[in-house]
């Protein structure tokens, strides 16, 4: 495993010069397998000074096997050790800033006693002048149980709560939006939907994350139908939209078209499942799921939950069985979004001329990029030291800024997939290559388009009615 900046140390080391040089100390951290961000003299008394050493390390393991390596050197006290990490999430990542001044006792009589009453009775007489004078217009919630973080699994809520909170500067930094994490004490599904239906009168959309499927797919149904605002769960529908933005660039690459390719999906739950979904809306035709026990089809559903059986009774025209690796045998397209390790490189090579591999789980892909790339034009994963990164971020904050321009009340099929073609549209002709099929996380392009594609997609809807500026008083009868 490489150095990685998710695991940056700092170290303050007093160091008495007479016994020991600094480029002995380099030389000792390099040794270490470190890699050395920063040397800066903090303070320098005779022979006395103090270093603040940063440096990437492998893991927490390496930070303490460096650090034991320093304590080891005669003429070198280790005074403190920090973790970037961790001092990045002290006290949270988070903070509330009001918009509106303060300043005076006229700024307080407006934006709270007496005058906000006038403003409460607006909202009151004409329930949509909410989306014009409160929060509701630019927030929305982060939701989860704690039940599926990251690669973590089922961790409980307080856990969850630094991935919800980063998923929430992610919003505001990539799109504008105001998120807040709402981390919830509770697996049970029923009172889940019940808790987000409550609160959802102060927000203009629902971002559920990292709730286990499939408990995931019922949650998201029932608020997408008893809500009146957005409803978008992440795990499944972002991936989904970036899955499709980069395959459709990729298809570009090696000439193919995806209404003739073989896709192989390995993993139906919350991603996969809206991955296949989202390629059939796009003119996908033949597409073999597979999960633990080997390929869904149509001939085979018996004890199967709802969602599985309909990818089952969707999918899979040739009634393919067997395994992943049998399934692989000619096929143009594979996406993994499920364990690492579980293909080799030799794997591969059985795919079709042209093959394009989209290897997502994380950290470890289903199968080692490098192999991989031996035998596939196009490689992908989840990973940021490869290139073509699956990232969700290039979707949530643009979809979501769109969302909240548009006042649009229901997150279509359509939607997700204009967003797809969007964020695929960044990357010109002129810059499309095997290596450069999804644009980089932080591309300030990204958002825009897809914010764009979103309102335009909603444009022939039926209208939203929406209050004039020159009415956010009281009603004129009053």
């Amino acid at each position: 495993m490489a150095y990685s900046p998710s695991y940056t140390a700092s170290y303050r080391l007093l160091v008495d010069q007479s016994k020991i040089r600094v480029s002995d100390i380099v030389d000792r951290v390099s040794r270490t397998g470190a890699f050395v961000k920063g040397l800066d003299v903090a303070e320098s008394e005779g022979s006395q000074i103090s270093i603040d050493l940063t440096a990437d390390l492998r893991d927490s393991d390496h930070r303490r096997s460096l650090t034991h390596a320093l304590k080891s050197l005669d003429g070198l006290t280790v005074s403190s050790v920090a973790d970037q990490t961790f001092l990045d999430h002290v006290g949270g990542k988070l903070e509330v800033v009001p918009k509106a001044p303060l300043r005076n006792r006229d700024d307080l009589s407006r934006i709270y006693t007496p005058g906000v009453a006038r403003v409460c009775t607006a909202i009151h007489d004409n329930p949509s002048k909410a989306h014009f004078l409160t929060m509701k217009a630019n927030t929305v919630a982060v939701v989860t149980d704690g039940t599926a973080v990251l690669g973590l699994g089922d961790i409980g809520p307080e856990a969850a709560l630094p991935v919800m909170e980063g998923k929430a500067a992610l919003f505001k930094h990539f799109g504008g939006v105001d998120a807040w994490p709402v981390a919830l004490d509770t697996k049970d599904t029923e009172e889940i939907i019940a808790i987000v239906k409550a609160i959802a009168p102060a927000y203009g959309g629902i971002n559920l994350e990292d709730i286990s499927a499939p408990r995931c797919f019922e949650i998201e149904r029932r608020l997408r139908e008893e809500l009146d605002i957005p409803v978008f769960h992440d795990d499944q529908h972002g991936t989904a939209i970036v899955v499709l933005a980069a395959l459709i660039n990729a298809l570009k690459v090696v000439g193919k078209r995806i209404e003739d390719v073989r896709i192989v999906v390995s993993g139906v739950g919350a991603a996969g499942n809206a991955i296949i979904k989202l390629l059939l809306a796009q003119g996908a035709k033949d597409i073999v799921g597979y999960g633990r026990s080997g390929a869904l089809a149509g001939d085979e559903v018996e004890g199967m939950d709802p969602d599985r059986r309909w990818l089952a009774e969707h999918t899979n025209p040739r009634l393919v069985h067997g395994t992943l690796q049998e399934g692989l045998a000619g096929a143009d397209v594979f996406v993994g979004v499920s364990r690492g390790g579980i293909l080799s490189g030799e794997d591969i090579s059985t795919m079709a001329e042209g093959a394009i591999v989209f290897a997502l789980a994380n950290p470890t892909p289903e199968v080692e990029p490098v192999e991989a790339a031996k035998h596939a034009a196009v490689v992908a994963t989840g990973r940021s030291d490869f290139p073509n990164q699956i990232n969700n971020v290039l979707a949530f904050p643009g979809l979501f800024r769109g969302l909240l321009d548009a006042r649009v009340q229901e997150i279509t099929t359509e939607v997700l997939r204009v967003s797809a073609e969007a964020i695929a549209e960044v990357i010109t002709p002129e810059e499309l290559s095997a290596n450069y099929i999804i644009p980089g996380v932080f591309d300030d392009r990204v958002a825009r388009n897809v914010a764009k594609a979103v309102k335009r997609s909603v444009a022939n809807l039926d209208a939203i009615e929406v209050v004039p500026q020159e009415d956010l008083g009281e009603p004129l009868t009053r």
